[in-house]
């Protein structure tokens, strides 16, 4: 991986899908020009290139909230996700459901895929303390107990998300370095939006988020 001192005087574009999930846009703004580019995938894809258009970026910092397939990522905890890709793009026949990535639709292999996912290749020095972690994108949230084995049984995934695989995918496309950190926000499945906890999360992610920048921009 590409260590961040590589990157001098860097451009940086943060993007959230919400304007909640950044706190201190002011203090953000200081260090990277900001993008509130929508919820899902759709909406990143699109929002995300039209910036990417008009300027020249070294680093894109994505930054938001997620929900948690494993017990060792609590709400709170902060995460870099290193993998992502496009979970529910597929077939679902009699119950079951096949990645694209496992036909003769699309091929596994081609740029920028990697077996079927986005594999992030860019690591920061600053982050290294943050866990590394496989993530799932979706376009539908669900507490279905049957899709969601589904999805553990073909991906194995710490975390999901509706939009990270197209931050991924745009990015490697591009060939611009980029980021994507998420903090826990609630246990994928619960739909109980009491035993969420998503004002800790945006708090926990902001607190990584700020001093990352700093970092960025002082080197």
């Amino acid at each position: 991986m590409k260590p961040v001192s590589e990157f001098c005087r860097m451009q940086l574009l943060v993007i959230a899908a919400t304007a909640g999930e950044l706190q201190d846009r002011g203090i953000i703004s200081q260090y990277a020009d900001i993008a509130i580019t929508g919820v899902g995938v759709p909406a990143t894809l699109y929002n995300l290139l039209q910036f990417l258009q008009q300027k020249k970026y070294d680093l894109v910092v994505q930054a938001g909230i997620a929900g948690s397939f494993s017990p060792q990522y609590s709400p709170g905890t902060v995460v870099m996700v290193q993998q992502d890709c496009f979970a529910d793009l597929g077939m679902e026949e009699a119950g079951q459901f096949t990645s694209i990535y496992q036909t003769a639709f699309s091929d596994k292999n081609e740029f920028p895929f990697t077996n079927g996912w986005l594999i992030n290749t860019t690591m920061l020095t600053g982050t290294n303390h943050l866990p590394l972690v496989k993530g799932i994108t979706v376009n539908t949230v669900t507490d279905d107990t049957g899709r969601l084995q589904q999805l553990q049984q073909h991906f194995a995934p710490d975390i999901e998300t509706m939009e990270g695989a197209a931050l991924h995918y745009a990015c490697l496309r591009q060939k611009i370095p980029f980021v994507q950190l998420r903090s826990i926000s609630n246990k994928v499945g619960v739909r109980d939006k009491s035993q969420w906890k998503i004002p800790e999360a945006v708090d926990c992610l902001n607190t990584a988020l700020v001093p990352l920048l700093e970092q960025l921009k002082s080197h």
